[in-house]
């Protein structure tokens, strides 16, 4: 992990129908780091990661990506920043109606002059890399909900992203399935280099994947902790911020 940044948060203020939920954020993530995003309901978690993929503008701010501003980029240069990165949505957010091979071939196809060869080739290729050999034929209503979210880190790493965002990829996952796919983002991690965007409260995920993570709060409307995770378990001088990485799996988070 190196310590050039990646992406670089600025002056962030943000919100949802005029309210502000985020006020004035600032913060760097650099190459190469599986950086966690975590806090109560309401903190504004989706809201940053919303401006950060360029889905929503933020009302004041930069979002840079590898220096590029995504905020005020159109056209194709905002085309530029966005084949930077993929996404992971916590719902997966596969067509219904379409395989699970077409699902991953689709941004190959939008975004590429392949042939359909090569395609093919590459949709076995990122099947297999997810543990997902031999299901390309499937719709996604036949897998499971581990199997649907292994496929959409599939499709989101089809285009070979640099940085790979993950909304709660842990959410409704059973412990056994949760700790193979953090397993595997960490796998992709160490293998390929990809910067790691991860929204989460699920403690087993923050402490097997995180180099670091920020803490959001909802009356603060900005960050309240940032470090490693087992280092703001132990020194924080916070107690919302101690009582969250103390409590029990499986424990609500109380804001």
């Amino acid at each position: 992990m190196g310590k050039t940044p990646i992406i670089q948060v600025r002056g962030l203020t943000a919100g949802y129908k005029g309210e502000v939920t985020l006020d004035n954020v600032n913060f760097d993530i650099y190459r190469g780091e599986i950086f966690i995003i975590l806090g109560g309901s309401g903190c504004g978690k989706s809201t940053l990661l919303k401006n950060m993929i360029g889905l929503h503008d933020p009302y004041r701010g930069q979002v840079l990506i590898e220096g590029k501003d995504i905020v005020l980029a159109e056209g194709k240069r905002r085309l530029q920043i966005l084949r930077k990165f993929g996404v992971l949505f916590q719902s997966s957010a596969l067509l219904g109606s379409m395989t699970i091979a077409e699902n991953i071939a689709l941004p190959l196809q939008e975004y590429t002059s392949l042939p359909r060869e090569t395609i093919d080739f590459l949709v076995r290729m990122k099947l297999n890399m997810v543990g997902l050999r031999g299901y390309e034929g499937y719709l996604p209503a036949e897998l499971s909900g581990g199997m649907k979210k292994r496929a959409g880190i599939a499709r989101a790493m089809a285009l070979d992203p640099e940085i790979l965002f993950l909304d709660e990829p842990s959410a409704g996952l059973d412990p056994v399935t949760s700790a193979g796919l953090d397993n595997l983002i960490v796998q992709f991690n160490a293998s390929l280099g990809t910067t790691m965007v991860v929204v989460t409260h699920e403690l087993p995920s923050i402490y097997s994947i995180a180099h670091r993570v920020i803490m959001l709060d909802k009356r603060a409307k900005n960050i309240i902790a940032e470090g490693g995770p087992v280092e703001l378990r132990d020194k924080s001088d916070n107690p919302f911020v101690r009582n969250f990485f103390n409590r029990q799996v499986g424990e609500g988070l109380n804001v």
